[in-house]
């Protein structure tokens, strides 16, 4: 890798699943991914500072006993809680999928509308009561400057999910999602879990924090799509382009190291 990748701490461990496949986008992006074991980090929480980009994989962390993320979210937030707003206050990036988005959102992480950090919204049980394990149209919030989402439109990402039912806290946290532009991807068309307003998908204020139920790293060649073989399957996987953002994005700020 060059000096100019910036490094990314992809969590593993723990019932995460995804990690591979997560740490494999950024390396395709152009990153310089290291997948470290949950208690590995908790027991130094200093080693986040050495990275530019904080990933938090999708799977079944503490097989969701308690709840999808909850586990997770409670030991981060109690042991990395300090070091993580530092991170992202130094202009450094987050990004949750699946799981991941599940344990930023029970941190309070995201959307942290009030500023406090106190959970505002929740991932729940799919409305329809069954786990969601197929491809699904979203489109991108072309009011939302997060870096993550630059440039996006409409794309198709595969959903793995029984716990991805996006509700809101009260309707003053819905609005305020509406009125700051928090909503990075909005369902298109087809809304697998029952998710109020659609949304797949949000930041926080800064837009450095991403959280999305959709699986990016699903998408990274084109024989990945369902439709490949049958033609009108872009050349370039869509998901690629959200890792390419965030490093493209740290590149030019200077912040890889």
């Amino acid at each position: 890798m060059s000096s100019a990748s910036p490094r990314v701490l992809v969590l593993a461990g723990c019932g995460i699943s995804a990690d591979r496949e997560l740490a494999e986008a950024f390396r395709l992006a152009g990153a310089a991914p290291e997948r470290v074991h949950l208690f590995d980090l908790l027991e130094d929480p200093g080693m986040l500072s050495a990275f530019r980009i904080l990933a938090l994989p999708g799977g079944f962390s503490f097989g969701d006993h308690l709840g999808a993320g909850k586990v997770l979210a409670r030991l981060l937030a109690s042991r990395l809680r300090k070091e993580m707003d530092a991170f992202v206050e130094g202009g450094s990036l987050i990004l949750g999928v699946g799981n991941g988005f599940q344990a930023l959102v029970k941190m309070g992480i995201l959307p942290n509308l009030s500023g406090d950090l106190a959970p505002e919204v929740s991932l729940i049980h799919n409305g329809h009561g069954l786990f969601e394990n197929r491809w699904v149209p979203i489109r991108a919030n072309p009011a939302n400057h997060s870096p993550w989402i630059r440039g996006l439109d409409r794309l198709l990402f595969p959903v793995r999910h029984g716990e991805g039912r996006f509700v809101a806290g009260s309707p003053e946290t819905a609005e305020g999602l509406l009125r700051e532009n928090r909503i990075a991807f909005f369902y298109d068309g087809v809304n697998p879990d029952g998710s109020e307003m659609d949304v797949a998908g949000i930041t926080d204020r800064s837009g450095r924090v991403l959280g999305m139920m959709p699986h990016p790293e699903g998408f990274l060649f084109p024989w990945n799509h369902p439709r490949w073989t049958r033609g009108g399957v872009p050349s370039v996987a869509a998901g690629r382009t959200i890792f390419e953002n965030a490093v493209a994005h740290l590149r030019s700020a200077n912040r890889c190291v």
